[in-house]
This record gives structure tokens, sequence and C-alpha cells, in this order.
């Protein structure tokens, strides 16, 4: 059973920065396609980036609403995720959930298709 665990959530100021971290617990499992999620208070979950690898090349998806303010990247060894966020609005207030599968592509490694790995979430609150 592959459990996958966040971290580096908390609460900042509007405009600062953070890295959330995810780390799949079975060291020999490695997922071509990671990401996270988050879903705040009242609405409904909402894909927040992706990140495949095949080929050698890595492609990447972002929600229009944190392009060009968040990277997302994945460890060495296939079994992590980082996403880093910057200019942090209320809008980002949210609990943000990893996710990890085995895609075929990376048209699949985004929102909208099944991922069959989720952690348990780290609670992201940004305030003026």
């Amino acid at each position: 059973q592959v459990r996958l665990v966040e971290s580096g959530g908390g609460s900042v100021e509007t405009g600062g920065s953070l890295r959330l971290s995810c780390t799949a617990s079975a060291t020999t499992y490695t997922s071509n396609c990671m990401g996270w999620f988050r879903q705040a208070a009242g609405n409904k979950r909402e894909g927040v980036a992706f990140i495949y690898s095949g080929a050698g090349v890595d492609t990447t998806w972002y929600v229009d609403s944190v392009k060009g303010r968040s990277t997302i990247s994945q460890g060495h060894a296939k079994n992590m995720v980082y996403l880093a966020m910057n200019n942090l609005t209320s809008e980002d207030t949210a609990m943000y959930y990893c996710a990890a599968k085995i895609s075929q592509s990376g048209d699949s490694c985004r929102p909208g298709y099944t991922f069959q790995h989720y952690g348990q979430g780290t609670q992201v609150t940004v305030s003026s």
C-alpha cells in the first residue's frame, strides 16, 4: 500500500511563499505522474499543478490561477514531488493534497483523470 505524505503547509502572509513536499511511503514506489489538488472550504477540489516524466522530458500542467508564480518539480527518485508557490493570496488558502499515478501519457497527467493515490493533505492559510 502506497501512502503519500505531504508537508510544508502553514500560515503565511499575503505575498509570501511556501514550498510543499510530498513523499511516497514505499521507497520502491516510483511514479511518472505526480501533482497537487487543493480544496478550499465550501469549494470543489481543483487541480493545481502536475508533472509527468516521460522519455527523459518532464511535462507540467498548472491551473491558470497559479501560472507564473508556482513551480512543480519531482525528486530524482520519482517518489517525491514539490510545489513552490510565490506571491500567495487569500485565494490560495486551501487544503493541498498530493496525488500520484502511473500515467500512459502527459495528456492524462492532469485534472479530470483518475489518480491512484492521494495524501491526507496539508493546510495552507494565507492572511493579510
